[in-house]
């Protein structure tokens, strides 16, 4: 399969300069160790896997020889498999000023987090990788800020494919993880299926303790009937049959798993009333679809979940844009006591973007109306609109337009 370049390919070479290590994160075949492979094509370096096993026996008995036999600059892949590794990879950043020695990948763990924020702290940066991007697929560069002014958005779009249902669906249905982008539906089918058996169900066992895997999976397929909404950890644990404290701590190892995503309301001192619940969306809408058992992008874009799920595909693509940028970004939605709601809030700055998200070509223009309770801050409204299935974007006023979803 022809390498995909990843957009937190520049961030990452950015951070190496400045921290003598880096942990790359993410859910099981993001792709983590391809980037860095790909990567170290340029910037040499040595590369070993603690999925090896006599590697790992060795760092735990031995690890002055471990590093005499694999000297930094190196790539150390799966490093939640030997945790004792970081005291002394320590003490090596501390015997020297040289930046970027460690490139170390694992995947998403509470205790790999830990342990790495524990014994590095100072010496690492830690950055989390999500599955391919539309515009990854596309291979189209996203290096630029994001700027959502009506001259920014038509200079994006001429980078892109005019927005067509058609192909955002199967887009969505597919999903983001590298494997299965070229797999027919049978293969999909079984390569979700071992997905889910040989890495989630293992990795909640051996790194997160959970002997219940029957109520684990039955939470993970709940999950996926309540993408877009509110969490409600009593509806959630009775649609999988467990205690609602055990949903709650299941939704937590998920979440550092990097499997869902938790969007956090909008909070601000001067508004009052407002929601505290987050909401769920998957990080791979791929796997969601698997699990709600969408079978075919077509059944998916005609069914009952297809707004949610679009709704999920534009929150996931806004999430990975601002992960991977320059400019530091806050994405929440705002939702109050009296049902005025607004799909996404991104804080960057002092300006405040507000985003509708509709599965529509022609929605309603009222809508951005909701945008008003914002004004309550004393933060500045900036750009924003109503993210649907427009063909190219269309100016509603003076800070706000109809965008179309395969330019974000």
């Amino acid at each position: 399969m022809k390498y995909i370049k990843r957009h937190l390919e520049r961030k990452f070479l950015s951070v190496n300069s400045a921290f003598k290590a880096i942990l790359l994160t993410g859910a099981r075949q993001v792709g983590k160790s391809t980037m860095l492979k790909h990567l170290a094509k340029k910037y040499k370096r040595d590369y070993v896997s603690m999925d090896d096993i006599q590697n790992r026996e060795l760092v735990q008995s031995d690890p002055k020889l471990f590093f005499q036999m694999y000297k930094p600059p190196i790539i150390i892949d799966e490093v939640q498999k030997a945790p004792e590794i970081f005291d002394y990879i320590k003490i090596i950043c501390d015997e020297t000023d040289e930046k970027g020695l460690f490139w170390l990948t694992g995947s998403e763990s509470r205790k790999l987090l830990n342990k790495a924020g524990d014994s590095l702290a100072g010496r690492i940066c830690i950055l989390q990788l999500f599955g391919f991007s539309q515009s990854e697929k596309l291979g189209i560069s996203d290096d630029e800020d994001f700027d959502f002014s009506f001259e920014n958005l038509v200079k994006r779009q001429k980078k892109r494919p005019t927005n067509n249902i058609i192909d955002v669906f199967p887009n969505i249905w597919l999903g983001g993880l590298p494997e299965v982008q070229s797999l027919n539906e049978e293969q999909r089918e079984a390569y979700f299926d071992s997905y889910i058996e040989t890495y989630l169900m293992r990795d909640a066992v051996d790194d997160n303790g959970i002997n219940d895997t029957v109520g684990f999976r039955k939470i993970l397929r709940a999950c996926s009937s309540f993408i877009g909404q509110l969490l409600n950890y009593n509806d959630l644990a009775f649609a999988a049959g467990v205690s609602s404290p055990t949903a709650k701590e299941w939704v937590k190892v998920l979440q550092k798993m990097g499997i869902i995503y938790l969007l956090e309301p909008f909070y601000n001192n001067e508004l009052k009333r407002l929601v505290k619940t987050p909401k769920l969306y998957f990080c791979d809408t791929g796997l969601g679809a698997y699990l709600s058992r969408w079978l075919t992008p077509e059944t998916l874009m005609n069914g009952a979940a297809s707004g949610a799920f679009f709704e999920n595909y534009v929150v996931m693509e806004l999430i990975k844009h601002f992960s991977y940028s320059k400019s530091k970004a806050n994405l929440t939605f705002y939702r109050d006591v009296n049902q005025k709601e607004i799909d996404i809030v991104l804080e960057e700055g002092e300006f405040l973007h507000s985003f509708e998200i509709k599965k529509s070509a022609s929605p309603d223009k009222r809508i951005i109306k909701s945008f008003n309770v914002l004004d309550k801050t004393t933060l500045n409204r900036g750009s924003g609109g109503i993210i649907c299935m427009t063909d190219k974007p269309f100016p509603l006023d003076e800070n706000n337009n109809l965008i179309p979803s395969n330019i974000i």
